[in-house]
């Protein structure tokens, strides 16, 4: 049985963050993710899950200044101790929180850097970042993102970044699949996703175009839930979509998953 983790940077919205792990359990959603929680101290997330019975299934490490437009900085050879500095807060906060999982930005290419350079710095960054989590029993994980969203983003496709895994070589680096970027650049979703199951530690969610729920458009979820099912993924689900109508109105597939 797929399980299914609310993205609360997306989802239930309308409510102040703080509010939205109630609203996910209600839902009937036994697990949440979000994009980043340093905003708040630990304890108060924390609580909230306990409050709540919640696991949290992901967040990511920080990513620079996300305002500013920065996606991560781990392919940039100029801020090897800024991403350091920036793991270790997540440890920090992974830690308190008992996250089994975290995902570690790329980052835009840098245009200062040769493409060699930043591949370079890539891979130590994540060996490093790996190094730090592994004694913690944490995976670290990268995900492929789509161009058109994100243009300029260091890692677009699942082969790219299966062979960084291969080149770093660490027992507890993975990738996260996101099934809607991975369309956009791939497409090719089951074949890819049979192949790379065992590199696959979490999964996420969306439909396209328009990054909404499942069956607003063109991927057939359905198949690839009974896929998921048959081929035995034991990771969670991220719902990680723009509701179209508000949150809880675009619950129905979801929904109909629990009966």
């Amino acid at each position: 049985m797929m399980r299914f983790a609310a993205n609360l940077s997306m989802l239930f919205t309308e409510l102040p963050f703080l509010d939205r792990f109630g609203a996910a359990k209600a839902a009937g959603f036994q697990g949440v993710e979000f994009l980043f929680p340093y905003a708040l101290p630990p304890e108060q997330i924390r609580a909230q899950l306990d409050r709540h019975q919640l696991q949290l299934a992901l967040f990511n490490l920080p990513p620079g200044d996300w305002d500013a437009g920065e996606r991560g900085m781990a392919c940039d050879p100029r801020r090897a101790e800024e991403f350091r500095s920036a793991c270790e807060l997540g440890l920090r906060y992974a830690l308190a929180l008992g996250v089994p999982n975290v995902h570690c930005m790329a980052g835009l290419r840098p245009a200062h850097a040769a493409p060699e350079d930043a591949q370079r710095s890539y891979a130590d960054n994540l060996c490093y970042a790996a190094d730090l989590f592994a004694p913690h029993g944490i995976g670290v994980l990268i995900e492929p993102i789509n161009r058109y969203d994100m243009p300029g983003y260091f890692l677009n496709g699942s082969r790219q970044a299966l062979d960084i895994i291969a080149q770093c070589a660490r027992p507890n680096l993975f990738l996260q699949y996101d099934i809607y970027h991975m369309q956009r650049m791939e497409g090719e979703l089951a074949n890819t996703i049979r192949a790379a199951l065992p590199l696959i530690r979490h999964m996420q969610l969306a439909d396209t175009p328009g990054r909404h729920e499942p069956g607003t458009g063109e991927i057939n979820y359905p198949y690839l839930f009974t896929l998921l099912d048959e081929l035995g993924y034991e990771g969670w689900m991220g719902c990680e979509y723009r509701p179209q109508a508000g949150t809880e109105a675009g619950l129905g597939w979801f929904m109909a998953l629990q009966h």
